[in-house]
């Protein structure tokens, strides 16, 4: 090399593929927040926080509130009605059909009486610990705008995720592992893909991590083929050289800075990951409550329960999908385009179990008490079907004007509903709640204003929340 210094370009084009790439998302957390935000030390003292850890469920493709979590009888006298409306409602194919019963029976579940359907009966158990809310909305009746928006605030890709917001806004609760970390469903990533867990013009840190079944969670953490110590220890040390020459020369670039530093955040995940990731020391029981004892609950239920044991070891956000592909016949998703009873039986049969197994031990655990368990999805389904005109389909459309979410946990009115639709499910019309509210509110229990969680980009102040936004305190546990 003619020039005694590494061209910039060279050295950060190396290793980007591999481990330094996996590790480079998750480094430098309590430093760059003092550097960066300086204001959120002053911030925690005027909100007092009740979470301190996150996991988030997404279900993928839309699911039916009017079948889960809003009970409507109005649509048992209604069914093979039309609906009633001046204006052409917003879906995505366009086919309004007839009114359309739910296709499971509802019940009052525990000391609160929530209405839930038989679709999730094991979930049903834990009614005193839900939060629901039934008055959802979002600006989106397109599966891949809607899922950015549920995720970012936005509609469009270039935003940074919740995850990466929170971990940005708040730093590393462990020197081991990633801040946040994502178990996408094995069938296949959510539309969007890694841009739904992206941290956009955040720190590249602060981006999602994911992790996967098998022998290698994080791909690229160990070498493809072994490798001989001294040949290993060589390689060490000549980085090392490259790392201090490079620092001398660039003492204050921040990306080429967490670059180097990434490698040391590799090594430690060379043995934390295997550490967090090996279930065979959990016990039966609670693999059976997880539901490890049955095919067809065993995938969802090894993320519920890995995600369990990151949030022991210290990860901030895990965020688990329920669905994967929207397309195709059957769908792996909750996209119930054709069937609403078929698809959505098959999508609930897979996370029913494992979730209400990961509340139950949250709870023994007492994790409950300072994590924030949020089940959400993109948007609900209309309550009319996708059919021909006059006719009464077995599939719903999407519905972007009033679904249903549930959370759990720290600092929440457990056992309470919050919000209504209509009397036939179509419009949120008692407290209307957006994804803007639904982050404000979130951040608020990590005692984070989300008006003052802000990253300058572009000559703006960007926040999660954009310029919208209001905490719905009647949502929490000392409104």
């Amino acid at each position: 090399m003619q020039n005694e210094s590494i061209n910039r370009r060279q050295w950060m084009n190396w290793g980007i593929q591999g481990l330094a790439a996996t590790a480079l998302i998750s480094r430098f957390q309590r430093e760059a927040r003092a550097e960066r935000s300086p204001q959120f030390a002053n911030q925690a003292k005027s909100v007092t926080p009740r979470a301190k850890r996150a996991i988030q469920i997404c279900l993928v493709g839309g699911l039916s509130h009017l079948d889960s979590f809003d009970y409507k009888p109005t649509l048992v006298d209604w069914h093979g009605k039309s609906l009633q409306t001046d204006e052409q409602p917003d879906v995505f194919f366009g086919q309004i059909g007839l009114l359309r019963k739910s296709d499971w029976n509802f019940h009052q579940h525990g000391q609160s009486g929530l209405w839930i359907s038989d679709l999730f009966p094991e979930i049903a158990k834990h009614a005193d610990r839900l939060t629901v809310v039934r008055s959802m909305t979002t600006e989106s009746a397109n599966h891949t705008p809607a899922l950015f928006f549920e995720n970012s605030g936005f509609q469009f890709n270039g935003f940074p995720s919740l995850g990466s917001w929170l971990s940005y806004g708040l730093g590393s609760l462990n020197e081991t592992l990633p801040d946040y970390v994502v178990l996408p469903d094995r069938r296949g990533g959510p539309n969007g893909g890694p841009l739904n867990w992206s941290s956009a013009f955040l720190p590249a840190q602060h981006q999602g991590v994911v992790m996967r079944g098998g022998p290698q969670p994080v791909r690229d953490l160990f070498p493809a083929r072994p490798i001989n110590s001294q040949a290993d220890a060589a390689t060490k040390r000549f980085v090392h050289q490259l790392d201090s020459r490079q620092a001398k020369h660039w003492p204050d670039d921040e990306l080429l800075q967490a670059r180097m530093k990434s490698y040391a955040l590799a090594a430690q995940m060379q043995l934390s990951v295997p550490e967090v990731s090996d279930l065979s020391a959990e016990t039966e029981n609670t693999r059976r409550l997880y539901g490890l004892d049955h095919e067809g609950t065993r995938e969802m239920g090894e993320r519920c329960l890995l995600a369990r044991r990151l949030l022991e070891k210290g990860v901030r956000f895990v965020q688990l999908f329920s669905g994967g592909p929207i397309a195709g016949t059957p769908r792996c998703s909750w996209d119930a385009h054709e069937d609403v009873r078929d698809n959505h039986t098959v999508e609930a049969t897979r996370i029913d179990r494992p979730v209400a197994g990961l509340l139950t031990d949250l709870a023994q655990r007492g994790l409950l008490e300072d994590t924030v368990v949020l089940f959400t999805t993109e948007f609900g389904r209309t309550p009319f079907t996708q059919s021909a005109a006059g006719t009464v389909g077995p599939g719903r459309d999407h519905n972007r004007y009033g679904f249903s979410i549930w959370m759990a946990g720290a600092g929440l009115k457990p056992g309470t509903c919050h919000g209504a639709t209509d009397e036939v499910g179509w419009k949120a019309v008692e407290q209307p709640a957006t994804w803007h509210d639904f982050h404000a509110t979130l951040l608020y229990l990590f005692g984070i204003d989300h008006e003052q969680l802000t990253f300058y980009h572009n000559g703006i102040h960007r926040r999660l929340t954009n310029v919208h936004g209001q905490v719905q305190s009647q949502w929490l546990a000392d409104a």
